[in-house]
């Protein structure tokens, strides 16, 4: 089984890597291998709406959205970490999951997600909030823990200081390693995916 952790802060090894490290210590303990997908510091184009990615299945931006498609092909489970900017995830990785769910999302259907948030101080159950409104609306379970997925600090040492927030993180990963093998367990007793509807849209007009 694989997690795919992506890492959206544009600070590659700092509170958002230190976060979602810890919750990758507790997976890898289940034998469960971890990648942390750092998304880097160059620009991310938001979603312009051309619908290529219907006729095509994938973005038209051919860029680090379709990469992470990709390996969240090649995962059994996600977790999102960003940073807190103004109250919000980080401008990079809000463009990327706009784009990466609106072309792939029934792709990822079935596979558990969890949102990681860290901050300075405050803003983090509105992130927190933010992120799950992504795996909510594609029909993937999400992993929970003791406490609302965050951690708090400036710098990686603050946040390997607060004892709260990384056990937080290792049930986390408890949670989802757990639920991970539930899942495997009733694959393996022949019990079957959940079946859809074709999806009804409507605009609220008669």
């Amino acid at each position: 089984m694989k997690v795919l952790m992506i890492n959206g802060s544009p600070e590659e090894h700092g509170c958002t890597y230190t976060a979602l490290s810890e919750v990758g210590m507790t997976l890898e303990k289940h034998g469960i291998q971890t990648r942390i997908h750092w998304i880097g510091t160059k620009p991310v184009q938001g979603c312009v709406n051309c619908g290529k990615c219907a006729e095509t299945g994938k973005c038209a931006f051919n860029d680090q959205v379709n990469d992470a498609a990709e390996l969240l092909d090649q995962s059994d489970a996600l977790v999102v970490g960003s940073p807190v900017y103004y109250g919000s995830a980080s401008g990079q990785v809000t463009a990327l999951l706009d784009r990466l769910f609106f072309s792939a999302c029934d792709r990822f259907a079935g596979k558990p997600a969890a949102a990681v948030v860290s901050c300075r101080r405050g803003g983090a159950t509105a992130t927190f909030d933010q992120l799950n409104k992504y795996f909510a609306l594609c029909n993937m379970p999400i992993v929970t823990s003791q406490y609302w997925n965050q951690v708090h600090g400036f710098t990686p040492e603050d946040v390997r200081q607060d004892i709260e927030g990384l056990q937080t993180m290792r049930t986390l990963g408890e949670n989802m390693a757990w639920l991970l093998k539930c899942i495997e367990a009733g694959k393996a007793a022949g019990i079957p995916a959940p079946g859809y509807e074709d999806v009804i849209m409507t605009n609220f007009v008669r």
